[in-house]
């Protein structure tokens, strides 16, 4: 590239009336690539920090892989031999039983009642393996669950659900209630209730809606009573050494456990969520590279406008001694300013919005509908990179077909043209 090339090609961007600014054709050409490329990043940012941020929060209440057996009853029996085969599998971090169930919670002030999950984890001890980070997102109390009796018959909530049922760690108590089947009203055949006696002992606060509005967490024991599940338990936790290794991890449990065992990872959990949140980015991808179309369009545009305006200059030069790659290589410089000079405009301020919405919580959400309570974005270096690279290459390729079509001009007619 020669210095001459440059300088008319420079030349060809500004205004025709001397001034050193952009003419205005190429200032809307700078501005078409200025909103495809910011538009593509904050949006990608959104759709990448909002699979990150639901998949943080659902892994907070729920496990890298969770084991469990198949059957009518669907829980597990002789769980010790089998937590004992599982700690023993390379890859494997931690292990605990867990009990999950539902049941009915009631205040011991009102009447007020609803449906709640309860889960049944280990109390907190020396030993205790920490299969989730739940434990560390508790804003009041703890998860021993030790009460004033001296007995581990204590509760902890979800911060919307405490809030709902205006309970407070070690002043309040609440009642569950579930179905025993093995009792039944003699005169109605229906299954009679089996109520236990909880003390609150302690709150969460997750940041995700659906834990924090309709969780109630109890010792392993207590919650093995309340399901009249005797000693069995619903199944295994298992932390893996990052989420990112649980599929590999729950392959080689599959393997060693066999039926009638079931490993499910958490991708597995949430599959139907995570695959409609792929889905989705693709086709905000998809519909925003329209944009970036759209702004080649008006890169072609520019530089055949400016081929028509400049048909005679091109002329003079051809006739000068000037090359048709020479004259190809103008037009391809003017595109890539456009695009280079764009793209970066598109960088900063794609950047500079997506973080401002980020930091500041600009935009809130429903937690009931979305889980979450803001909208998050995560700007990846990897997407970032790939939108500046695919921009500058599609500008690179919309200067061809302008730059071949002022190289074919013959110097005679291009100096007639009028």
């Amino acid at each position: 590239m020669r210095r001459l090339e440059l300088a008319i090609a420079w030349r060809y961007l500004r205004s025709r009336r001397g001034s050193k600014l952009l003419s205005l054709i190429s200032t809307i050409a700078i501005s078409g690539v200025v909103v495809a490329v910011s538009a593509l990043i904050v949006i990608t940012g959104v759709m990448d920090g909002l699979q990150n941020d639901l998949r943080e929060k659902l892994l907070i209440g729920s496990p890298d892989i969770r084991i469990q057996t198949y059957g009518e009853d669907m829980v597990m029996d002789n769980w010790r031999a089998t937590l004992a085969r599982v700690r023993r599998v390379n890859g494997v971090v931690a292990a605990a039983p867990f009990v999950y169930t539902q049941a009915l919670v009631q205040p011991l002030r009102h009447q007020y009642e609803e449906g709640v999950y309860v889960y049944g984890i280990l109390p907190d001890g020396p030993t205790t393996p920490h299969t989730t980070s739940i434990r560390s997102r508790v804003t009041a109390g703890d998860f021993s669950f030790a009460t004033l009796d001296g007995t581990r018959h204590g509760a902890v909530l979800g911060s919307k659900l405490a809030d709902r049922l205006n309970v407070t760690p070690g002043v309040d108590s609440i009642t569950l209630l579930t179905i025993d089947p093995s009792k039944m009203d003699p005169a109605t055949g229906i299954p009679k209730a089996h109520t236990e006696r909880f003390e609150v002992t302690g709150i969460f606060d997750t940041g995700m809606y659906e834990y924090d509005n309709s969780y109630v967490i109890v010792s392993l024991a207590a919650a093995q009573d309340l399901a009249q599940l005797g000693d069995a338990v619903t199944g295994l936790e298992v932390r893996t050494p990052t989420r990112f290794d649980a599929p590999d991890v729950g392959k080689i449990l599959q393997d060693t456990l066999g039926m009638p065992f079931r490993v499910i990872d958490w991708h597995q959990q949430n599959s139907q969520l995570f695959s409609a949140l792929k889905l989705e980015k693709l086709g905000m991808t998809v519909i925003l590279l329209l944009i970036v179309l759209v702004a080649a369009f008006n890169i072609i545009s520019t530089l055949i406008m400016v081929v028509t305006d400049k048909t005679k200059e091109i002329g003079i030069l051809r006739a000068m001694g000037m090359p048709a790659k020479s004259i190809r290589r103008v037009f391809f410089v003017q595109g890539v300013v456009i695009g280079i000079v764009g793209t970066g405009f598109g960088l900063l301020l794609g950047l500079a919005v997506g973080t401002l919405i980020g930091k500041e919580k600009l935009i809130a959400l429903d937690p009931s509908v979305y889980f979450i309570d803001h909208l998050p974005i995560s700007l990846q270096p990897m997407s970032v990179g790939f939108i500046v690279l695919a921009s500058l290459a599609v500008a690179a390729v919309a200067t061809i077909y302008p730059a071949l079509q002022a190289a074919k001009l013959y110097p005679v007619e291009a100096i007639r043209h009028e």
